[in-house]
């Protein structure tokens, strides 16, 4: 064989055993895979709930920072403005959506003028969008504000102004926190009648203001209804400074009793100037003027003047007597009110006018939580059902198309000014279930 051959013969037995080689060997298995594992949801955080949102409702007034109103009308908007911090400050007020209100405050000086009065809620109804009213203080200035809270068609709720007029000129939107004027001394004629049977003659003495004349008018018709004789009927100008004029008349016609007064500086000095001159007369009830805190500055002239008031800090309306005169009760307590406006105000007690302020707040806030909503017909047909009690008192409006928004449920307090030692205080001496002293009478 030849040596080529065998070369080949080597190389082909080479090549069988590499292929056999080959064949016996096992495949290595591919290393096993896990099973893809379902997809977990990504873990998501609870959902936040979402912040309520927030209405900012403008609420509209004036306030006589100048003028002869100042007095009153500054202690009027202490109380509307602390209302509406407490309001605010407590998270405001939830509407049936779940919308909170909380409430603006837009104001300017009126400066104890009726023109200026229509002017300004003009500017608060057209250029301010005020979603509601708060009247100025007095009724003159509120009779020139209800003209255009109607024209306007904005809810107004009224406070200070208390003539019965302004809420018989067919208006829909006025409503009234007060006791109407025509209420106003009819409870001093009453306590005059039950203190001295005898007493006969009465003289009325009053400011030619809208809000004076329709109480003296009133008060003169309830005493001659009560059999009383009325021996002077005297009006005078809302700046007079003398009375002496009219002293002299009250003496010539010897009253048991002087009734009457208009607003807080002509009712002081009226009553300053019949103590200096030594007037003999058993008893004087005066509007505004005596209710007022620094009426006692006035010192022994004050003594025995009564007048009559809205609200009084000794007031007892409670949850408890708004449950037995079977009413729901609404707000702050008497105290708690009275004891907050102390704190902010170096322990003086709030008047009546403060409380008139927060009150009508008050009564607005009901209104829209009742309603549920600010849409002003359903506010207003939340004021037209409203029949509760609050700090204030008893709350209900006149619903028929004569006197609509006349205040119905309200009365008033009768106090007088008596000394506890060296020190005046104010009492409440009218009606007697309300009464925390005994009246001073004869006062001279």
């Amino acid at each position: 064989m030849s040596k080529r051959l065998l070369i080949l013969l080597a190389v082909l037995l080479l090549a069988v055993m590499a292929v056999a080689a080959c064949g016996g060997a096992k495949t290595k298995a591919p290393a096993p895979t896990e099973a893809p594992k379902a997809e977990q949801p990504a873990a998501t955080e609870a959902p936040k709930a979402e912040a309520p949102k927030e209405k900012e409702v403008v609420i509209g007034f004036t306030a006589s920072q100048t003028g002869k109103y100042n007095v009153s009308s500054t202690r009027q908007t202490t109380g509307l403005q602390m209302w509406m911090d407490d309001v605010n400050n407590a998270g405001g007020v939830k509407l049936a959506d779940g919308t909170v209100v909380k409430f603006k405050a837009v104001s300017y000086d009126d400066e104890s003028n009726k023109d200026r009065v229509q002017e300004l809620y003009t500017k608060l109804a057209t250029d301010d969008k005020a979603d509601f009213l708060i009247s100025p203080y007095s009724s003159g200035l509120t009779a020139a504000a209800a003209v255009i809270a109607e024209q306007y068609g904005i809810p107004m709720i009224t406070t200070g102004a208390a003539s019965d007029k302004t809420y018989k000129q067919g208006y829909t939107v006025v409503y009234q926190a007060y006791t109407p004027a025509s209420r106003y001394l009819t409870g001093a004629i009453d306590l005059l009648m039950n203190l001295d049977p005898n007493a006969k003659k009465v003289a009325f003495v009053y400011e030619n203001s809208k809000f004076a004349t329709g109480v003296n008018e009133a008060a003169k018709a309830y005493a001659e209804d009560k059999g009383l004789d009325v021996v002077l009927f005297e009006g005078y100008d809302p700046d007079t400074k003398d009375f002496n004029a009219i002293i002299n008349k009250i003496e010539a016609a010897g009253p048991d009793a002087i009734l009457g007064g208009g607003h807080f500086q002509d009712g002081s000095t009226f009553a300053r100037q019949l103590y200096e001159k030594g007037t003999d007369v058993k008893f004087i009830s005066l509007l505004v003027a005596p209710p007022e805190p620094t009426f006692a500055e006035l010192g022994d002239a004050a003594v025995g003047v009564t007048g009559p008031s809205q609200w009084e800090p000794a007031a007892k309306y409670t949850p408890d007597s708004a449950k037995a005169a079977g009413l729901e009760w609404f707000g702050p307590t008497g105290d708690s009110f009275t004891k907050a406006y102390q704190a902010a105000n170096n322990g003086e007690d709030p008047s009546y006018h403060v409380a008139g302020g927060y009150a009508a707040g008050l009564i607005l806030q009901k209104a829209i939580e009742t309603a549920g909503s600010v849409d002003k017909d359903a506010v207003m047909k939340a004021l037209d059902a409203t029949d509760m009690m609050i700090f204030f008192g008893h709350i209900k409006f006149d619903t028929s198309a004569d006197a609509h928004g006349l205040q119905v449920g309200h009365d008033m307090i009768l106090i007088q000014w008596q000394k506890d030692g060296d020190k005046l205080v104010k009492q409440v001496v009218w009606p007697e279930a309300g009464a925390t002293a005994k009246p001073i009478y004869p006062i001279h």
